[in-house]
């Protein structure tokens, strides 16, 4: 054990569980086990997935191919995604942070049931007017519904791909800072948020807290070494956020 390590296990214990995960303060967890062939093909997948499929599907437009709706482009990304990194890349999906429950330990868990709560508590006050707004229509609750649903469903692919898949290899490859860095900036610059820079004026305050807010799940998930949580945190936050105004 480091001297590092033993200061945060002695920072934890001094802190009631309910508190640690808030100073991201979670139990170390076991580095990824699989080797560098593995990791080879999880970059290649994340490659195909963002720069060749393109993260919204962009290569059917290329090909004058129909775009399938939201609603069922992102889960049929979200299930390709899982199954390349499963069965292409050969890597267990516990390696890349999804631990089943009983493994968590009671900081995670009780950290996770109090961001669930509170995301949700803060976001249903602040977005209160778009779901009156949104409800007030003729089969108002099924598009509110599927908005809601999908736009949750993509925040959670987002963090599979670039914390659970890209940030892994690259921290596994170059260290913890470099790793995070590396994998933010593409993350905030690459083909998920390009767009911004010729949709969206001015681009710079987009980008700061795109990459602001990448950098607060890098972390949490290099501490925590939980993808459940980032992917569901980024998952609620896309549903209120972005999914109250597709609806």
């Amino acid at each position: 054990m480091t001297e590092d390590d033993a200061s945060v296990r002695s920072r934890a214990r001094r802190l009631g569980i309910h508190w640690r995960g808030h100073l991201f303060l979670f139990e170390k967890k076991s580095e990824p086990a699989y080797d560098a062939s593995a990791g080879l093909r999880l970059l290649l997948i994340v490659f195909a997935l963002e720069g060749v499929i393109g993260p919204r599907l962009s290569l059917l437009s290329w090909l004058q191919l129909p775009l399938p709706p939201f609603w069922l482009r992102v889960p049929i990304l979200l299930g390709f995604a899982l199954l390349l990194i499963r069965f292409v890349g050969g890597v267990p999906l516990f390696q890349i942070g999804f631990r089943p429950w009983r493994e968590w330990s009671r900081t995670e868990k009780s950290y996770f049931v109090q961001v669930l709560l509170m995301a949700n508590v803060v976001f249903s006050i602040l977005f209160a007017g778009r779901f009156r707004e949104n409800l007030s229509g003729p089969s108002a609750l099924g598009h509110v519904c599927a908005a809601v649903l999908a736009n949750f469903l993509w925040g959670f692919h987002q963090e599979v791909v670039y914390r659970g898949v890209l940030q892994t290899e690259l921290v596994r490859r170059w260290g913890p800072p470099a790793g995070i860095l590396v994998s933010n900036c593409l993350y905030t610059f690459g083909p998920l948020h390009f767009y911004h820079f010729s949709h969206t004026s001015p681009a710079l305050p987009m980008f700061a807290a795109i990459f602001t807010i990448g950098l607060f799940f890098a972390v949490l998930f290099r501490r925590s070494g939980n993808l459940w949580i980032v992917a569901t945190l980024h998952g609620i936050g896309n549903s209120y956020i972005v999914g109250t105004l597709q609806s």
